[in-house]
């Protein structure tokens, strides 16, 4: 049997960042000889997998890139069983390594698709460092959405990240804020959807039908009800979280689509992630 030298295992140490004994384990498994040892611990993370394959990921991260001219955007979601893991170091450059992958390369249909590719300059493709990270913390962590936007747009991270915006518009803004400001509104407020024409029209219908003979109930003139129904129709929007119809969160005393249209943009689609959602 081969002599595993110290030198030997803290060599191997330094090369897959794996603690000193499972490197000696492996050294001495594969008769001293390196390369054969680094193939050993790569198929520990099969093992790992395995072993972890039912845990929760309940915590997790989210991650953002936005273009200088706002001409698109990417998110990348990876979940995981801990807090420390989410806001360490480790996931945090892989993460933010990835969606700036997402951003700048191909794209990627889906987070296989991503993983498969190398960052500018990497030697190793994202599946690859997932599994030596994986090796490396020992618990399960999947990449679990990626996403790619075009169009006029702007973001937000929670300071948790835990919950990230995408806001498309379509326009030429005129200020910097705007777009991030509705964003953060998303992520405040929550709308369902972005426009009153997404709701079920029959919700609709029934609601004006109510508006409607409420008015009349009360004795408005019949040339008077329609537009009377109009206007409590615009705040009912807003109470059913309709984005362009709902107070905007910075100035509520406006909505947010008079608010768009301030700074030069019109809303057309937002995405709202939530780390698990």
């Amino acid at each position: 049997m081969a002599e595993i030298t110290a030198a030997a295992v803290k060599a191997l140490r330094e090369k897959t960042d794996l603690p000193m004994m499972e490197c000696k384990k492996a050294l001495t498994e594969a008769g001293g000889d390196e390369q054969k040892a680094i193939a050993i611990l790569k198929e520990m993370f099969k093992k790992v997998q395995e072993k972890r394959a039912d845990n929760v990921t309940a915590e997790g991260r989210i991650f953002m890139a936005i273009r200088p001219d706002a001409s698109e955007a990417a998110l990348v979601e990876i979940q995981c069983e801990s807090a420390p893991v989410a806001t360490g170091e480790v996931l945090q450059k892989f993460g933010q390594a990835m969606v700036d992958q997402l951003l700048a390369g191909p794209g990627a249909a889906d987070p296989a698709a991503l993983m498969s590719q190398k960052a500018a300059g990497a030697a190793q493709t994202f599946q690859e460092q997932y599994e030596e990270i994986v090796n490396k913390i020992r618990e399960k962590i999947v990449v679990n959405r990626v996403l790619r936007v075009s169009g006029v747009v702007g973001g937000y991270v929670h300071h948790d990240f835990k919950m990230g915006v995408l806001f498309v518009a379509a326009g030429t803004p005129k200020n910097d804020s705007i777009l991030r400001d509705v964003a953060m509104h998303i992520a405040a407020l929550n709308p369902l959807v972005t426009f009153p024409e997404q709701l079920d029209p029959a919700l609709v219908a029934t609601e004006r039908d109510r508006l409607r003979n409420e008015a009349l109930a009360s004795g408005k003139k019949e040339n008077m009800v329609d537009k009377i129904v109009e206007g409590q129709l615009k705040r009912w929007f807003g109470e059913q979280h309709v984005l362009v119809m709902q107070p905007f969160a910075k100035d509520d005393k406006k909505i947010v689509g008079d608010a768009l249209a301030e700074g030069g943009v019109q809303a057309v689609s937002y995405v709202r992630w939530k780390v698990g959602g």
